[in-house]
């Protein structure tokens, strides 16, 4: 915008497991639920475009600030392995939708096996229908955590 001003709302939003839309055929077990609430507190409050890996309420590894999600979701993998964290049996948030299938098969691909997204992309189900190929849990909020 030129000689323009944005504004951003404050974001006050925290989902629980009742605000989570399971949109394929696995359900996230309780153990994955406790981890996606926890890691899509941790999107709210990161600088998007973001992602998070957690396992047991705890943060594994984030990437963020990226232009791409799949960038970002790259640098996630790659710095839970520096530190040491296994990624198989974590759970994945983005602050965004998923336009392409992209990130869940390299979520997968590293044993990620649960996913919390806003949805709301016109190619959801495209990242459904791999999730479901692939015992993949995936839940919607309807809530877009972007922080700028």
């Amino acid at each position: 915008m030129l000689n323009g001003v944005i504004e951003q709302d404050k974001d006050i939003k925290i989902e629980s497991k009742q605000d989570m839309k399971p949109v394929t055929g696995r359900i996230p077990a309780e153990t994955e639920y406790d981890d996606l609430v926890f890691a899509n507190k941790v999107v709210k409050h990161t600088k998007s475009n973001t992602i998070v890996l957690a396992r047991n309420k705890q943060l594994i590894a984030s990437g963020v600030g990226q232009t791409s999600r799949v960038d970002a979701l790259r640098q996630a993998i790659v710095k839970a392995g520096n530190f040491g964290f296994e990624t198989a049996g974590a759970v994945m948030a983005s602050d965004a939708f998923f336009p392409f299938p992209d990130c869940v098969e390299i979520a997968n691909e590293a044993g990620i096996k649960a996913v919390i997204q806003p949805g709301g992309s016109v190619r959801d189900q495209d990242s459904i229908n791999y999730c479901d190929k692939n015992g993949m849990a995936m839940v919607f909020t309807g809530v877009r955590h972007f922080k700028h």
